[in-house]
């Protein structure tokens, strides 16, 4: 009996995420020390556990994962692009092209997909999800999550977005629909056009200034002129005009050449 191979397939059946995408002995690995932890002798024993459990999946979902995200993260934030940047890019701009660049596991598009969705028609908006991560994008592309990712999201749009499966939250399938996943190495690959809004938070601050610099010229040619690109809390661009950008508020970088 190949305890490790039922174990994927049982999870596969269960979740929809394949185990068998990511590297074998780093993820046998890792949730090897977590069932011995929890005092489970095996992967059929653990998995009884999990597949009856919802807390117990909702943990083992968090630590198959190396990537941390959440939805609205750093909220104050997004109210600024609800309330400041969003009302002048819709005066501009019908239908709205907008990318979430390193997009994670999913929880940043589909917040921009719920925030849009209060203001246009789903029609009228597409958003394109990046993320060099092929193991983040298949569950982005589940859009299943644990609680915890929704901590900061908003009573109302929690009732009427998601789906609640037990201890899970499912985002509801008009929204997944909105969202084209697609993978890409953004250092390496070319970028597409015309983007009315941009946003990468939380990933730049792992590049090299020689990197960054490259990066922002290349979001830069990615936008519309007039058009937005948002970073993350820890990435602010203190030279914007060196890449034909000019600070519309704190983090929100509008293209001006």
């Amino acid at each position: 009996m190949n305890d490790y191979g039922d174990f994927i397939n049982g999870i596969k059946r269960k979740t929809g995420i394949d185990l068998s995408l990511y590297k074998e002995a780093q993820m046998k690995r890792r949730l090897t020390s977590l069932y011995e932890k929890k005092g489970y002798k095996s992967f059929h024993e653990y998995y009884k556990i999990i597949s009856s459990d919802g807390g117990q999946m909702a943990e083992f979902l968090d630590r198959m994962t190396i990537n941390v995200s959440e939805f609205y993260r750093n909220y104050k934030r997004w109210e600024v692009l609800e309330t400041r940047i969003l009302p002048r890019l819709l005066k501009e701009n019908r239908p709205l092209k907008v990318w979430s660049a390193a997009c994670s596991t999913g929880e940043e598009p589909y917040t921009l997909a719920m925030m849009l969705s209060k203001h246009l028609p789903l029609a009228q908006f597409n958003i394109l999800a990046t993320d060099l991560d092929e193991n983040a994008l298949q569950r982005a592309k589940h859009a299943v999550y644990p609680e915890r990712s929704l901590a900061e999201v908003p009573p109302e749009i929690k009732d009427t977005l998601f789906t609640v499966e037990g201890s899970l939250y499912r985002v509801n399938e008009e929204i997944k629909n909105t969202v084209t996943f697609k993978q890409q190495n953004l250092l390496a690959d070319s970028f597409n056009k015309d983007f009315d809004l941009i946003v990468c938070r939380n990933v730049l601050i792992y590049f090299t200034e020689q990197a960054k610099d490259l990066l922002y010229k290349k979001f830069n040619a990615s936008l519309k002129t007039e058009g937005v690109f948002f970073v993350g809390s820890t990435e602010q661009i203190f030279n914007p005009g060196q890449y034909g950008f000019q600070s519309e508020d704190t983090f929100f970088y509008r293209k001006i050449d």
